[in-house]
């Protein structure tokens, strides 16, 4: 058995023994569950009876041995992990004979979204149908574990029944349905799809996309969000919470609405900020109001402490001639992080001396090796 076979050969082997999905796989996370169907497809297809004789029906009826008596007639109630199987099994008559098993089973709803694309029609409208009595009294948690499922499947060819059921779902419900998946689904994709529902029906006001903005980690949820709290036009209540976000894409944003509130000069202290996007945001704010982000830059390369990220800033929009020897004295400050910026500056400016970056390889500051041995690299 290769290596890349091992995890869906242990999850069909410990479902066979009984143990439930939420044990056997990552349930947030909705690959998993299309990669148990495939697993258990090929575990009845290529295993054998002597490696699953469960599945096949050589200890015991299984689930495989059920398939043709009536749903309704299954005397014995199966299991999570029987239905699990059942429901990924090859054969489609035993898939469809396992839905109506799974209803009122909220653990296995994902599984139901993955037969919601299958090939076999009577399976698919029976998922569907199932899906449709489910989904609107779902919990919460089970919700956030089946939208990415359905998410993720719709591209299928199909997939977008699904979908569609899903998005009235989440349109026509409650809006603490849509919150929740937005504020506390792990999968980036459903948090996009619950914010296109929130932006298009104007749940959220402007502090409230700024909240999201600054607290989610997907980027694209960060720009929406951002780009829906400034269009509120509250920059009192939005700004400070753009600008005080942990992302820098983030901190762009407000940086760039303080040239549409009238506010150039505050954008004056991100020149130094960590992010890339937020400094060059801040330099043209600061153009846009008349000043002049290249002499601010070289007023706090002077100063006695300057600010960390001054020297980079110096060297994203400096000149060669000018500013380099600035730059050079700087490598020498008694401030690591300031000598660490300088020599990314003098590297932005085309202005490496090989000399120089290696005796700074022996820097005492961690970051100073770095950036000399990038300088040295270009």
């Amino acid at each position: 058995m290769t290596r890349e076979a091992e995890p869906w050969w242990a999850a069909v082997r410990r479902l066979e023994r009984g143990l439930p999905p939420y044990r056997v796989l990552d349930v947030t996370r909705p690959e998993a569950w299309a990669a148990l169907d495939e697993g258990v497809r090929r575990a009845v297809v290529h295993g054998g009876d002597r490696e699953h004789g469960w599945l096949t029906g050589t200890r015991g009826p299984g689930w495989r041995g059920l398939w043709q008596r009536a749903a309704h007639r299954v005397r014995e109630t199966p299991t999570e992990a029987q239905l699990a199987l059942a429901l990924c099994d090859p054969d489609g008559r035993i898939r469809e004979a396992a839905l109506p098993h799974a209803a009122g089973r909220p653990e296995l709803l994902p599984l139901v979204a993955v037969r919601a694309t299958d090939w076999a029609e009577p399976v698919r409208e029976r998922a569907l149908a199932l899906l449709r009595e489910a989904l609107p009294a779902a919990s919460h948690e089970t919700l956030a574990v089946t939208a990415p499922v359905i998410l993720r499947l719709g591209g299928r060819l199909r997939g977008g029944e699904a979908v569609e059921l899903l998005d009235g779902l989440l349109r026509d419900g409650p809006p603490a349905r849509v919150t929740a998946l937005l504020l506390g689904c792990r999968d980036a994709a459903t948090r996009r799809a619950a914010l296109a529902v929130v932006l298009d029906l104007g749940l959220y006001d402007g502090l409230g996309l700024a909240l999201v903005a600054a607290g989610d980690h997907d980027p694209v949820v960060q720009e929406r969000a951002a780009s829906g709290a400034l269009a509120a036009a509250d920059p009192d209540a939005t700004l400070p919470v753009l600008l005080g976000a942990r992302s820098g894409r983030v901190r762009a944003a407000g940086v760039t609405a303080l040239r549409g509130a009238g506010r150039h000069g505050e954008a004056e202290p991100y020149l130094y900020d960590r992010s890339g996007r937020t400094r060059a945001c801040a330099r043209w704010v600061v153009r846009q109001g008349g000043g002049d982000p290249v002499a601010l830059y070289r007023a706090a390369c002077a100063a006695p402490e300057p600010p960390v990220r001054a020297p980079l800033g110096l060297g994203e929009c400096g000149s060669l001639g000018v500013d380099a020897p600035a730059l050079r004295e700087l490598t020498g400050h008694p401030e690591g992080r300031v000598r660490a910026s300088a020599v990314a500056g003098l590297r932005l400016l085309d202005a490496v001396e090989p000399a120089r970056m290696r005796a700074l390889l022996d820097d005492p500051e961690p970051a100073v090796v770095r950036e000399a041995r990038r300088a040295l690299r270009s």
